[in-house]
């Protein structure tokens, strides 16, 4: 189905063909015609899906349709997003995709000075993309107006939920006309989740992009067990031996990831770290080194990540595995991402065995395993404690290697 059955004006084909796209994802297919149909939309979608151009896309066609002749713009749709990096990249899309459109993106968020954002909107903006802290700033200075929203887009509604803006969330629509289009996307939809959308939402359609319908197959993934005081050891290894060019590291906490960056940089490795305590200036230079290539490595906490948009990310490591499963899936979506074929490597001691049986129970396959033979493991997953349903211990096959099915117990395919 290529994106002109979708109903999209010429000029946002032209910029959809310029940024090297083809044929709509299926959360694009589902959800643009919805959005120009002018319904609601509760879609659950995961991270590399392509919502934001699931939203952009036809959001520009409104606005454009309608836009007032001879008036400097007025905010007529406004984005929330949970991190100063998503903002960033959902504003920098609408940009991009409204590039042949007579129509402006206006982009606030905390970290930097709020003098040139009042000036921005001062100047006044069709869309602005915020996130709630300082879009309330603006609202309680006055110095925003929101009287005139007429599509309010709520992004990634359960990293919303676990960064604690709920409460901002609502005090922010109840700002807004009681008269909008309301467009609500998230990966998982735990109760509060759902109860904000009942309160948000009108006689919503309902998208769910199953994780077999998403790139996922283009993920290799693998997980080597280490012990967890050779990790840093065995991850310079294998940046090494493997030859990766540009790896995204995963590390639960700040100062970990700060820990990890400094370590591989003494190893001959240049490595940046993207967390919450950086500026937003340190956040921007990191991102920027790790694109242009002058950091081989971005070591980064999980709501750092949200938002990271990497063109052709060949490799993501996950140093230390996340406590939330879905968190894993959000992970391994930064590679992978539009067609492109990627690697999830996970570096996994015995002490976080449990959290790979609950990632495996979530995505619903077995992930192999392999033994990394210049770091075999003290304590090997054939004498793990017992966990439900881990089943029988790994196959060895020959040179350290160990490739297997976790459920079954079969050795799967070396490569």
């Amino acid at each position: 189905m290529p994106f002109k059955s979708l109903g999209l004006r010429a000029e946002l084909l032209q910029a959809i063909t310029e940024e090297g796209y083809t044929e709509p994802t299926p959360v694009q297919a589902r959800a643009i015609p919805l959005v120009l149909a002018g319904r609601d939309l509760m879609a659950g979608a995961q991270t590399g899906t392509g919502k934001t151009a699931a939203f952009a896309l036809p959001i520009l066609q409104l606005l454009a349709e309608n836009r007032p002749l001879g008036r400097r713009p007025r905010l007529r749709a406004l984005v929330l997003t949970p991190t100063r990096e998503l903002a960033a990249q959902v504003a920098e899309s609408f940009t991009d995709y409204g590039r042949h459109l007579p129509l402006s993106c206006g982009l606030v968020f905390g970290g930097v000075g709020i003098g040139p954002q009042i000036e921005q909107l001062r100047r006044g903006v069709d869309v602005l993309v915020a996130t709630p802290g300082r879009l309330l700033d603006h609202a309680g200075q006055k110095t925003v107006d929101l009287s005139g929203v007429e599509i309010f887009v709520l992004d990634e509604a359960d990293r919303m939920l676990d960064m604690g803006f709920i409460r901002d969330i609502r005090r922010i629509i109840r700002l807004l006309p009681a008269l909008r289009r309301n467009l609500l996307f998230s990966a998982t939809f735990p109760d509060e989740i759902r109860h904000l959308a009942n309160e948000l939402l009108r006689d919503p359609e309902r998208i769910d992009i199953e994780r077999k319908q998403l790139d996922a197959e283009l993920v290799e993934q693998l997980v080597h067990p280490v012990d967890r005081d050779k990790k840093r050891a065995a991850l310079s290894h294998l940046i090494r031996t493997r030859q990766w060019r540009q790896v995204l590291v995963f590390s639960r906490t700040k100062h970990g990831a700060n820990r990890l960056a400094d370590q591989l940089t003494r190893d001959g490795l240049p490595a940046a770290a993207i967390h919450g305590n950086k500026t937003q200036g340190a956040r921007t230079m990191a991102l920027s080194d790790f694109k242009t290539g002058r950091a081989r490595i971005l070591v980064a906490t999980d709501l750092a990540s949200r938002g990271l948009d990497i063109d052709q990310l060949p490799c993501v490591v996950n140093y230390e595995l996340p406590q939330s499963p879905e968190d894993y899936v959000h992970r391994i979506g930064r590679t992978g991402r539009a067609g492109r074929d990627g690697l999830a490597v996970s570096l996994v001691s015995i002490e976080e065995y449990s959290l790979l049986v609950a990632i495996e129970k979530l995505v619903n396959h077995d992930i192999p395993q392999e033994i990394i033979p210049e770091f075999p493991p003290a304590v090997p997953f054939a004498i793990r404690p017992k966990v439900a349903d881990a089943g029988p211990p790994p196959v060895r096959m020959g040179r350290g290697t160990v490739r297997v099915n976790t459920r079954r117990g079969l050795p799967t395919r070396r490569r």
